[in-house]
C-alpha cells in the first residue's frame, strides 16, 4: 500500500474527533456554569431524567465508560450536585440521584444547552443539520 495514498484528514474517525473538539469548545463557552463539562451535563440529566441510577445504568444510557463514569459521578457528588446511597432492595447496589442544587444547575443550563447544539450545527443549511443527525443516530 502507498503510505501517501491515506489522509488522515478524509477519515471519519477524525473527523468525528474535530467536531466533538469544536462542540466541547462551543459548550465550555456557552454553558453558562464554567465548572460543568459536557460528559457531567450529560450525566446529570440522565441522572434526573431517571431519577434514580445505577452506575452501569449511566453507562448504558450516556455511553460513558464505566472508568470515567466513576469519576465523573465522583466529581458530581463533591460538587453536592449528585448523591449517592445503598439501594434499599439489594444492599450490594449502589444508586446515585440528583439533589436539589444539581437540579437547580441542569435548569439553569438547560436553554443554554439547546443552543449550543444550534451553534454547533450553525456552519450548516437546515437540510444538512438534520442529515448529518439522522446519519449520527444510524452509525451509532
Amino acid at each position: 500500500m502507498d503510505l501517501k495514498s491515506y489522509n488522515l484528514e478524509d477519515q471519519i474517525g477524525y473527523l468525528l474527533r474535530k467536531a466533538y473538539q469544536r462542540h466541547l469548545v462551543i459548550f465550555q463557552q456557552h454553558i453558562g456554569d464554567s465548572q460543568l463539562t459536557a460528559v457531567q451535563f450529560s450525566v446529570l440529566y440522565t441522572v434526573n431524567l431517571f431519577e434514580k441510577c445505577s452506575q452501569k445504568e449511566l453507562v448504558e444510557h450516556t455511553a460513558i465508560d464505566q472508568a470515567t463514569i466513576r469519576g465523573i459521578v465522583e466529581r458530581l457528588i463533591k460538587r453536592d450536585l449528585l448523591s449517592q446511597y445503598q439501594d434499599q432492595q439489594d444492599k450490594r447496589k449502589v444508586k446515585i440521584s440528583i439533589t436539589n442544587e444539581g437540579r437547580k444547575v441542569l435548569a439553569d443550563t438547560l436553554e443554554n444547552a439547546k443552543s449550543i447544539s444550534e451553534k454547533t450545527l450553525e456552519p450548516l443549511n437546515p437540510a444538512e443539520a438534520l442529515a448529518l443527525l439522522h446519519t449520527l443516530k444510524k452509525i451509532t
